[in-house]
C-alpha cells in the first residue's frame, strides 16, 4: 500500500525516511526529491529493483537510470579510472546539477541494464534526499514519471503519473525550489576530451571555467564556436539575386529576409530540457523527459 510523508514535518520526514528505508530494503521504490526534479529510486545493487523502477516508468533496460550517492567520496566505489578532469568538475559542481557519465567498477555486483560498462552518477543538493542516501546508501535515481511524460515537481504530480507502483512518496514541496525546473546537465567522461552529452542547469559556460577542454553536445571545442563566431562577408549578402545554395556550401541552413540572405547555424539535434540520455542510445532517439550513450554521442535527474 502507498504512503505519504510530509518531509516538512520533522517528524512525519523521520518516519518518511524509516518507511523509505523499508521499502528500498525489500526492493520496492520510492519517490524522493532532489535539487532538479522528483525521481524514482530503487536499491542500485538490486536487479529486481532496478527492474520494478524501469517497468514504473515503461521503460526498458536500454535507459538504465543513474545513480545518485550521498557524497562525491562514494565516486571511486562505484566507478573507475576517473580521469582528472571528472574530479575537478565534481569537487567544483557537487552536489548539484551535474552527472558525470565514468567507467563502471567491474567488481560490483549490479545490474542497471544496458549500460555499456559505465554509470552516470550526480550527488543532488537537496538536504532530502542527502538524508535518505546517508542511510541507505547509492540509489538508481529516474525522473519521477512515466516515459514520454512531464516530469514531477512534486511527490503528488509523481503520483499521478506513478501510482501505487511507488510504495512511499516523500513530498518535501515544487522542485527546483526557486528557477526554472531544468534537469542536470550530463557530460561523458568516458570521451577524451570529454563532451556534454544532455544540456541542462549548468551551463557550458560554467562548466568550461573548470574544463575549459570540454565539447558541446554536437562535438565542438570552445576554438570551433569561436572561429564560427567569425563570419566571412560572403556568407551574408544583400542582394535578393543570391543563390542560396552557395551559402548551403558553407555548411549552414540559410534564412531569407526581406532583402538579406543570412547563413544560420543549426544544430545537428536538440534533447528537451528534461530528456534523458542513456548509455547505448543518441540523443535523436531519447523520448523519456528526463536521461547518451558512453562513447557515442549521447545518457538523467
Amino acid at each position: 500500500m502507498t504512503s505519504r510523508f510530509d518531509a516538512h514535518d520533522s517528524i512525519d520526514l523521520e518516519a518518511g525516511l524509516e518507511a523509505a528505508r523499508t521499502a528500498l530494503a525489500a526492493n520496492r521504490c520510492i519517490v524522493m526529491p532532489t535539487d532538479t526534479v522528483y525521481g524514482i529510486a530503487a536499491d542500485a545493487f538490486s536487479a529486481q529493483a532496478v527492474a520494478t523502477l524501469l517497468a514504473a516508468k515503461g521503460r526498458g533496460r536500454s535507459m538504465p537510470p543513474p545513480v545518485l550517492m550521498p557524497a562525491m567520496a562514494t565516486m571511486d566505489g562505484l566507478a573507475t579510472d576517473v580521469p582528472l578532469v571528472a574530479r575537478n568538475l565534481a569537487e567544483k559542481f557537487w552536489p548539484g546539477a551535474l552527472t558525470l557519465i565514468l567507467p563502471a567498477q567491474p567488481s560490483l555486483t549490479w545490474d542497471l541494464g544496458e549500460t555499456r560498462g559505465t554509470v552516470a552518477l550526480r550527488v543532488p543538493d537537496d538536504e532530502v534526499a542527502r538524508a535518505l542516501l546517508r542511510t541507505t546508501g547509492p540509489l538508481a535515481v529516474s525522473s519521477a514519471n512515466r516515459t514520454g511524460h512531464p516530469a514531477a515537481a512534486t511527490a503528488a504530480e509523481a503520483f499521478d503519473q506513478l501510482g501505487e507502483s511507488v510504495e512511499v512518496y516523500l513530498e518535501a514541496g515544487p522542485r527546483p525550489i526557486s528557477g526554472e525546473a531544468l534537469s542536470s546537465t550530463i557530460i561523458d567522461c568516458t570521451l577524451t576530451p570529454p563532451r556534454v552529452v544532455r544540456a541542462g542547469a549548468l551551463s557550458l559556460e560554467q562548466l568550461r571555467t573548470v574544463a575549459p577542454e570540454l565539447l558541446d553536445i554536437d562535438g565542438h571545442s570552445a576554438i570551433d564556436e569561436n572561429a564560427d563566431a567569425v563570419v566571412p562577408m560572403e556568407a551574408v549578402e544583400t542582394s535578393e539575386a543570391t543563390d542560396v545554395a552557395d551559402a548551403a556550401v558553407l555548411g549552414e541552413d540559410v534564412q531569407r529576409t526581406e532583402s538579406v540572405e543570412t547563413a544560420v547555424a543549426k544544430p545537428a539535434f536538440e534533447i528537451d530540457a528534461d530528456a534523458e540520455t542513456t548509455p547505448g542510445t543518441s540523443a535523436a532517439q531519447q523520448e523519456d523527459t528526463n536521461g547518451v550513450t558512453a562513447g557515442e554521442s549521447p545518457r538523467e535527474s
